[in-house]
């Protein structure tokens, strides 16, 4: 599940249960909608809630990525839990967008 945040120009995606093949998708319409439809500059995704994560969940960081990286934004993954923190550091996620410990506006 995805709820969408905008406050000024910043759009945060609060992402929460379980990010699947089942459910990536979803996610991935839904925040891509948001981001074509606010003048954004930067898009903060929020894993706080999010339980479990396999490798959609990496698709869907990417993805979004590539999207606000075209649209000259900067993407920001927001408090992951541990475990996530550390995939998307072992996959390379780190080094194309700031890994924080709390959501920031």
């Amino acid at each position: 599940m995805v709820s969408i945040e905008i406050n000024s120009q910043t759009l945060t995606a609060h992402l929460s249960g379980d990010i699947d093949h089942h459910t990536a998708a979803a996610m991935r319409t839904e925040i891509d909608r948001a981001v074509k439809s606010a003048p954004i500059d930067k898009l903060i995704l929020d894993f706080s809630n999010v339980s479990f994560m396999d490798s959609s969940g990496i698709g869907l960081v990417m993805g979004r990525y590539k999207l606000i990286n075209e649209l000259g934004g900067k993407l920001i993954v927001a408090d992951p839990p541990a475990y996530i923190a550390k995939v998307m550091k072992l996959s390379g996620i780190g080094r194309l967008c700031e890994i924080i410990n709390t959501v920031r506006r």
